[in-house]
């Protein structure tokens, strides 16, 4: 059994991108998506519904989609993915937190954990010598091993500062006013961010 080789690793195989992307972040989007319809899968699904609220039905649901995502990858790519190794430690760990709020703060609080989550599971890859980045959109497009890690990086650490600000706003100001820096705020910072980044894609 072997690890996913780093990007740019002499001799290493091209697979179909659409395979790679789907094995890479197929768990956490049935993650987001669970939590976001969880009372609609649990009214369809009686037995997720026994497990308790939309964080409860998406962790078990992510459970399964990683260990999926890993046979799978075994089976047909004959190595370990290393986003969802990495992702589903930090979503684990994110999720058991989450799960003792049962209140109405959660909404409030789950851009904090999306951006957290992203940004952690980056930066946890980053420290251990995985640009993740890399791992997941090599076979879209090709950076050098510095320009994937500086992107990586990059990324780590504005997903975290998103999750702060987050914080920042959602305690400070009234409901109607966070409801609009959500819709409207994150996405607006997110698309200047992805911009901003398109110089240092070209460089490397």
């Amino acid at each position: 059994m072997t690890f996913e080789p780093a990007p740019n690793s002499p001799g290493e195989k091209r697979i179909n991108p659409l395979l790679k992307l789907l094995l890479e972040l197929g768990p956490l989007a049935v993650f987001f998506f669970a939590n976001a319809r969880g009372e609609w899968l649990a009214e369809r699904l009686p037995a997720l519904g026994a497990l308790g609220g939309p964080l409860f039905v998406a962790t078990a649901l992510f459970v399964v989609a990683t260990v999926v995502s890993l046979v799978v990858s075994l089976a047909v790519l004959r190595h370990l993915p290393i986003m969802p190794l990495v992702s589903g430690a930090v979503v684990l760990v994110f999720g058991g937190l989450a799960l003792w709020l049962h209140d109405e703060t959660f909404i409030k609080m789950k851009p904090t954990i999306i951006n957290a989550l992203f940004g952690g599971t980056l930066l946890v890859g980053l420290a251990f010598g995985k640009p993740l980045l890399g791992y997941v959109f090599d076979s879209a497009f090709r950076l050098t091993d510095e320009g994937w890690s500086k992107l990586t990086l990059r990324w780590g650490i504005f997903l975290v500062i998103l999750a702060v600000l987050n914080e920042v706003v959602w305690r400070s100001v009234s409901t109607d006013a966070w409801v609009n820096f959500k819709v409207f705020g994150l996405v607006a910072i997110t698309f200047v961010f992805t911009l901003l980044q398109l110089p240092l894609i070209n460089r490397y």
